[in-house]
């Protein structure tokens, strides 16, 4: 019969986590091979410790520990997309567990701090703060987070893009509050890969934001074609602000207002205020302006870096190529404030959207 983690350690079902801490020390001073124990008796009473603390009662079976050995980066792309769905898939019900921890802390309202995720891909932090607000440390690697009130996080957040299903797939959802990453451009900290924060009544403060592109076989099968698909990370803050710094490479974001430093590389934005404060706007970006906003953009170099595809457009259906903008002196030179209503009474620039901006803004963009 396998026996329990409990039962490596020598105590009993329910222990409190210094219970098991301490146990888990005083084995190690016997067992650790630097006081003359074996390094196997070693590594099963360490695991049973790490199981413990993120309360998995039993260890792995032989077939699991195969299974989630390492985050699989081979050169057979199969295998590789194998392994790392099964990893991923996991560290999704992981959080699905801390899910499940959160509410209850929330019924209760009382404070607590526990690990979650995978040894392979990193375990992550929780804590519920006496103010109700989450903290979350480490890399958010997939799976779904719903809270009330605050989270602030240090560490970067990417998601499972490759997965087909979508319950694995990164989403933090606040229902009241703002999303804030800590100090992210000190630290690095991104958003990145598909993931998507949703914030319904607050705003959302982060670094660097990127989505991702994946080439894939051919849907007719035909060998040695392939297309690719978008994995749009994106940010919601309905009713109010999202602050990021550089947003790039297939990235959606939809507020009240946004601010950002530089666009790059299949972007839409959408707001009622958008400030872009870095100088650069480029490659198949697109801007929707909701009625009675505002655009600027404030660094001088923002009329000299702008690609012809950007886009303008009203929440009325008019619409412009921000080089035409720039053309007339309206972007560039240390910025001015465009407002809807200006830029309604302007002529509309000539020439159509590009067509791959079509089948974007048609599923991205759809009326209320």
């Amino acid at each position: 019969m396998v026996k329990s983690n409990y039962e490596i350690l020598g105590i009993t079902e329910g222990a409190s986590r210094n219970e098991i801490r301490s146990a888990f020390r005083n084995l190690a001073l016997t067992h650790h091979a630097d006081r003359g124990g074996q390094d196997e008796e070693f590594i099963i009473i360490k695991q049973a410790f790490e199981d413990l603390k993120v309360g998995k009662k039993f260890p792995d079976s032989l077939d699991e520990k195969k299974k989630k050995s390492k985050f699989f980066w081979g050169t057979d792309e199969e295998e590789r997309l194998r392994q790392n769905t099964l990893l991923s898939n996991d560290v999704a019900r992981e959080v699905k567990v801390a899910q499940e921890w959160i509410d209850a802390l929330n019924r209760t309202d009382t404070t607590g701090i526990r690990l979650f995720g995978s040894n392979e891909l990193g375990q992550i932090e929780i804590e519920r703060k006496p103010t109700g607000a989450l903290s979350i440390k480490g890399k958010f690697w997939a799976g779904k987070i719903t809270h009330p009130n605050h989270v602030f996080m240090w560490g970067s957040m990417t998601s499972p893009y490759f997965l087909e299903d979508d319950d694995s797939k990164t989403l933090i959802h606040l229902t009241q509050g703002t999303f804030k990453l800590m100090e992210p451009l000190e630290n690095g900290y991104n958003i990145e890969n598909g993931s998507h924060i949703i914030v319904d009544n607050g705003d959302i403060v982060c670094g660097h934001v990127k989505g991702i592109r994946q080439q894939v076989p051919h849907p007719t099968g035909r060998v040695g074609m392939s297309i690719t698909k978008e994995h749009f990370t994106k940010l919601e803050a309905p009713k109010g602000k999202i602050i990021a710094g550089d947003v790039r490479e297939t990235v959606s974001l939809d507020a009240q207002e946004v601010l950002a430093l530089n666009l790059i590389d299949n972007v839409i934005v959408k707001g009622k205020k958008i400030s872009v404060f870095g100088p650069k706007v480029s490659y198949d970006v697109f801007f929707e302006l909701k009625e009675g906003g505002m655009i600027r953009f404030y660094d001088k170099g923002s009329g000299f870096d702008i690609s012809d595809d950007a886009i303008l457009k009203l929440e009325n259906g008019k619409e412009f190529f921000l080089d035409d903008l720039k053309t007339r002196k309206l972007i560039g030179f240390g910025g001015r404030d465009m407002t809807y209503e200006f830029l309604d009474g302007l002529e509309e620039s000539s020439g159509v959207i590009p067509s791959n901006w079509a089948s974007k803004l048609s599923g991205l963009f759809k009326k209320n």
